[in-house]
């Protein structure tokens, strides 16, 4: 019995005390084989949610984005909490995800609460757990994410917005790894790593009174800074041309390239959604481009440059202004139906001028 509990302790699957017959010796068999067949499902399955995340490759060519990569990489292993700030948009989520899977804990489940997204008691809640009769519609037990996520991280997105009250909950968890369910005296105890994001100045809403000062202190032992897009300009092009392929092959279209006005526009672009709101546009373009050429007909308008406003003095032919006038209701538009509802043609006339003008 020995023997077999330090085998247990050391990683076997099961044993069998002797004498076992050959059926005892057949259903373990059967039993691992199960074992590892559903193994290999969940194997599986996570590399096909790693396809499907056309921002999986975190890679980078801004130097900016790389020191925020390396200090990620480097911290990782560790047990520290981690608060990442940046703009919407800017990759936090998928970087928090990237941490989990280069730590130790990368077997151990992740999961994410968005703190702007729930009450405050159903964010208290969904945090810590409840047992039931704690509050109105508590039916039954529920446990919470930080017992959900035992050995593993939890990712706290947007938590300058978690309520003061609960602020002094998360602390004491952070210090102590101890809390309670809602409802419940019972002092649980859960080893999560806790991982932060924000998209605010945490520093101001302390000064303003709206965060904790020592629980800003607990959370940024180490802070990463995800800069915005429109700082990484180097960027943009090579992230274009993966969602590009990304989205081509996810909607069984044969692979575009972007017109060298196209390029123009996405690199002269601020990007205020940084790289979500570049993700929607490539998708889109994607979606509507009719042939292997995506143009700025193919961008939404606010992408496509200005159209300089002649002088008083400037010689503009008719057939310009009509090129150019087409051009942006093309590019505004979701539909050759809705341009020519805006134009004030059919379709087939629509079609002469957008082949007179290369369009």
């Amino acid at each position: 019995i020995d023997s077999a509990v330090e085998a247990m302790r050391r990683g076997a699957f099961d044993y069998l005390p002797k004498p076992f017959t050959h059926d005892q010796l057949l259903v373990l068999v059967n039993k691992v084989a199960e074992i590892r067949q559903l193994e290999q499902k969940v194997e599986s399955l996570e590399n096909a949610l790693r396809e499907a995340s056309p921002e999986a490759s975190l890679t980078s060519r801004s130097a900016a984005m790389q020191r925020a990569l390396a200090l990620a990489r480097q911290v990782a292993d560790s047990e520290a909490t981690i608060l990442l700030s940046g703009e919407s948009g800017t990759g936090k989520t998928l970087l928090a995800r990237a941490i989990h899977s280069w730590s130790r804990r990368a077997a151990k489940p992740f999961a994410s609460i968005s703190c702007p997204s729930l009450s405050e008691q159903l964010l208290e809640s969904e945090l810590f757990g409840h047992v039931k009769g704690a509050f109105t519609g508590a039916l039954r037990d529920h446990p919470g994410r930080i017992a959900a996520c035992e050995g593993g991280t939890l990712l706290l997105d947007e938590i300058a917005d978690i309520p003061l009250s609960i602020q002094a909950r998360l602390l004491r968890f952070l210090q102590e790894k101890a809390y309670e369910r809602v409802g419940d005296v019972q002092t649980r105890k859960a080893d999560v790593r806790i991982t932060a994001a924000t998209n605010v100045d945490l520093e101001s809403a302390v000064s303003a009174k709206r965060f904790r000062e020592d629980l800003f202190y607990r959370l940024s032992v180490v802070e990463i800074v995800l800069p915005p897009l429109r700082a990484r300009k180097e960027d943009i092009l090579p992230l274009a041309e993966h969602l590009l392929a990304f989205f081509a092959r996810q909607n069984h279209r044969r692979l575009p390239t972007f017109s060298d006005d196209a390029r123009n526009a996405l690199e002269s672009y601020a990007w205020p959604g940084n790289v979500r709101e570049l993700r929607n546009v490539i998708e889109r373009s994607v979606l509507l481009c009719d042939n292997l050429l995506i143009g700025v007909e193919h961008l939404p308008a606010r992408l496509a440059p200005a159209e300089p406003t002649p002088n008083i003095g400037d010689l503009v032919s008719l057939e310009k202004i009509e090129e150019n006038h087409i051009r942006r209701v093309l590019a505004s538009t979701g539909s050759i139906e809705e341009a020519c509802r805006i134009l004030g043609m059919d379709s087939v006339t629509l079609w002469r001028r957008r082949k007179k003008y290369g369009i």
